[in-house]
């Protein structure tokens, strides 16, 4: 078996985490062969991430200000990291060579890339792994787009030559050599994007949690933890805010149908979360999660016979398109039609879309609907269940929450439901507790 992993910034945070994440690559040397660091994360509460403080120093530097004392503070981090795993290992070098880049403007995504790219050189020595720079293997185009069959020829042809590597997260390089960081958590592209070129048998990805939870433990105590989930229905809960995996790492191991293992670094035992292409393997429950996002507005748009006119939906879209604005769902009824859009986009624009949208289609009838969420219901299970959204509504009922909008897609895979932002915690806790908390 060939695996590929990954580990988080609070498992790299300090030397004792460092030490846990080797025990776990040695239980298994044979098998975890690429490696996949992140930059250190924060070691206790109110600590700063390295690569937070990487910012900071460079927009200080930019300014023209000082920043030596930053810089210190950012080799200080990662010298407590060497001397407590007592390696023979000096940074001086990629410090000054840091440094004076900073001093002639390298760009803020040099500057974020550094945290990854040093603790990689920890990481290797640390291990005896081969250290491969991220930015020789990993290719964006001109455009800043992430170059995917570049990059898995580039990278498979480099693999090929080592048993074991490490490989920074987060970054690569543009065409003329200009460092190019993914979005924030991009680590895990990287660690997909390394499964792929090496056609790994898994991706373990290891972080602070035991895998993929049911419903956000900040809102519902102890929710249940997910054994198996699909690619699909992750995607689903990743779009509306359910945070342990980057979504777009998804992508590079889909295509080759690699499962991911969301495991815990604290707790190397516990079998984490599965996440694979599709599964006989039924959830012990009819959902397997519930996510959401407050922040919505919605836009109420009737008219009398709407559903005849042709081209109705493409006329009030174009308004949309025209003020950059996107949307996130559009229930519809016969002469009835609503566009939920982020309320903080749409708020500085709303007088020009209300305008365009009267010139457009001329409605009957024009309103909004201000500080909506929407909870997104998401299970491979309710295909084959009745009753599922009834059970929503009852539960909500229940608990005396409106609901101001459902939408079910044709997949039956999930089922969205928009409440007031006010009741949106308790919108999820009246859901966990129907379809799980009664089956406990």
């Amino acid at each position: 078996m060939k695996k590929v992993v990954k580990f988080g910034g609070s498992s790299l945070a300090s030397a004792e985490q460092f030490q846990k994440v080797g025990s776990i690559i040695h239980a298994e040397e044979a098998f975890r062969r690429y490696v996949i660091p992140s930059a250190p994360g924060k070691r206790f509460g109110g600590d700063t991430k390295v690569t937070d403080l990487l910012y900071d120093c460079y927009e200080t530097a930019v300014k023209g200000t000082d920043f030596d004392k930053k810089l210190q503070v950012i080799k200080e981090r990662y010298q407590e990291i060497i001397n407590g795993l007592q390696l023979d290992l000096s940074l001086d070098d990629e410090f000054d060579k840091i440094r004076e880049l900073f001093a002639q403007g390298a760009g803020s995504n040099y500057a974020a890339s550094r945290g990854e790219y040093l603790n990689g050189i920890i990481m290797a020595e640390y291990l005896g792994y081969e250290f491969i720079d991220a930015a020789e293997v990993i290719f964006f185009t001109e455009n800043g787009e992430f170059d995917a069959e570049k990059t898995n020829r580039m990278l498979s042809t480099r693999l090929e030559k080592y048993d074991h590597a490490v490989i920074p997260g987060f970054y690569g390089s543009l065409p003329g050599g200009a460092i190019k960081t993914f979005s924030r958590g991009g680590s895990d592209i990287t660690g997909s994007i390394v499964a792929r070129a090496v056609k790994a048998d898994l991706y373990e990805n290891w972080t602070d949690v035991s895998g993929c939870l049911v419903t956000d433990p900040r809102i519902v105590k102890d929710p249940v933890p997910i054994e198996v989930i699909t690619y699909r229905e992750l995607r689903e809960l990743a779009y509306m805010g359910a945070s342990v995996l980057h979504d777009e790492a998804i992508f590079p191991v889909r295509r080759e149908g690699i499962p991911i293992n969301i495991r815990n670094t604290n707790d190397p035992s516990a079998p984490g979360t599965m996440i694979v292409e599709s599964t006989c393997k039924k959830s012990d429950y009819t959902i397997t999660g519930i996510a959401g996002k407050k922040g919505f507005a919605a836009i109420n748009i009737e008219k009398d016979r709407m559903n005849s006119e042709v081209g109705f939906g493409r006329k009030v879209l174009s308004v949309f398109e025209e003020n950059g604005i996107s949307f996130e769902h559009i229930p519809s009824g016969i002469d009835t039609m609503s566009i939920f859009v982020h309320q903080s986009e749409f708020e500085e624009k709303e007088q020009k879309v209300l305008a365009g949208i009267r010139r457009v289609v001329d409605p009957d009838y024009l309103d909004m609907d201000s500080d909506l969420a929407l909870i997104a219901v998401v299970g491979r299970g309710m295909r084959s269940m009745r009753g599922t959204a009834g059970r929503i509504f009852a539960a909500l009922a229940h608990a005396n929450i409106n609901i101001r909008m459902i939408d079910q897609g044709s997949s039956e895979l999930n089922i969205i439901i928009g409440v007031s932002n006010s009741d949106f915690e308790a919108a999820i806790r009246a859901i966990y507790d129907i379809f799980v908390k009664v089956r406990l």
